[in-house]
């Protein structure tokens, strides 16, 4: 009898096994998919809230995304009062930066986002997943969460991502962007995303793209510049035996510019003014180097240099002992209550 009991409690346990092991999804079967379900789809749309965590306060920022296979992109990012706004659209002359603010458009020959993947595309974050073998997965109450390794120009200031994915939809819902220490530092929060959306080529071209703002209201924002106060901005990074040995004013025609010099074991040197609302361009204008995204704004960098405007001010970054992550992690960091 007792054996008789034994054996029906050994064979309850081993279907509850099995069932359990049925039950539990691999990490090649969400892959799968994910595969199915993100790379297949021949466009979409979203909207996402951006938050920048590394500051005393957090920056946060919207960003619509629309993508059409196999290269058009349109990404548009706002802070939450809407006067701060940029756009990189890639279509098929290029790939262009736009300041409606300034109505200024610059122009690059450029392959990304391919080569600096951001994780408010889904593309982007399809192939992080992918290309992690060592990434790991784990099911946590509705999402499916994957940890990779990050492909961006941030990668190594912040080398991973935690993506969580809704089990049930297969859509991204957040995505974590942490530091060395596994401290968040960028957070994106997908409020909707819709697949399959797509739009014609006509609807990326430059001259088409909706800036949001009438020609009164450029004029608005053109005055605003104009009676902006210039403060000198410094980078919060700190590296040991880097140090600013020269800060230096001066007055170019009617504009303040701000020289300052950084020695040491790095040497580099921040040239920074009040962004000029008058000098528009409604004509792109070439700019050398990549397009990067540096969370509060869109630069130009190239392996001497990185220019950027950010809150009505023009910066730029040259260094010869720099590399283009360390350019990034400097204009990344640069704040009125930086470190002098």
């Amino acid at each position: 009898m007792k054996s008789r009991v034994a054996k029906v409690l050994f064979v309850l346990a081993m279907m509850i096994l099995v069932l359990s092991a049925c039950g539990a999804e691999s990490k090649e079967d969400v892959l799968k998919k994910l595969s199915n379900k993100w790379v297949d789809a021949k466009g979409y749309e979203l909207t996402a809230e951006m938050s920048i965590l590394t500051g005393q306060e957090p920056r946060v920022y919207d960003v619509e995304v629309w993508h059409t296979k196999p290269d058009f992109y349109r990404v548009k990012v706002s802070d939450k009062s809407a006067e701060n706004t940029q756009m990189i659209v890639r279509n098929t002359e290029g790939v262009f930066v736009v300041t409606p603010a300034l109505n200024k458009t610059y122009k690059f020959q450029s392959n990304w986002p391919a080569e600096n993947s951001q994780a408010y595309l889904i593309g982007s974050l399809a192939q992080d997943i992918k290309n992690d073998k060592s990434s790991t997965f784990k099911e946590e109450g509705n999402n499916y969460v994957f940890e990779t390794k990050t492909s961006n120009n941030h990668k190594n200031m912040l080398p991973t991502q935690r993506i969580y994915i809704d089990k049930k939809t297969l859509l991204p819902k957040d995505v974590a962007i942490l530091n060395e220490n596994k401290e968040e530092q960028i957070h994106i929060k997908f409020k909707q995303v819709s697949l399959g959306k797509t739009h014609a080529a006509g609807d990326y071209k430059i001259e088409q793209t909706p800036t949001g703002k009438t020609e009164e209201g450029t004029i608005e924002a053109s005055a605003e510049m104009e009676n902006k106060e210039f403060e000198t901005h410094y980078p919060m990074i700190q590296w040991d035996g880097v140090h600013l040995i020269d800060e230096k004013e001066m007055q170019v025609e009617e504009d303040k510019r701000v020289i300052l010099t950084y020695s040491g074991e790095k040497e580099f040197t921040i040239v920074q003014q009040l962004s000029d609302p008058s000098v528009s361009s409604t004509i792109p204008v070439f700019a050398p180097g990549d397009p990067v995204d540096l969370g509060v704004a869109v630069g130009a960098v190239t392996d001497q240099s990185l220019t950027w405007e950010q809150d009505g001010m023009s910066f730029f970054i040259a260094s010869t002992s720099l590399t283009k992550e360390e350019m990034i992690e400097v204009a990344a960091s640069m704040t009125i209550a930086g470190l002098k």
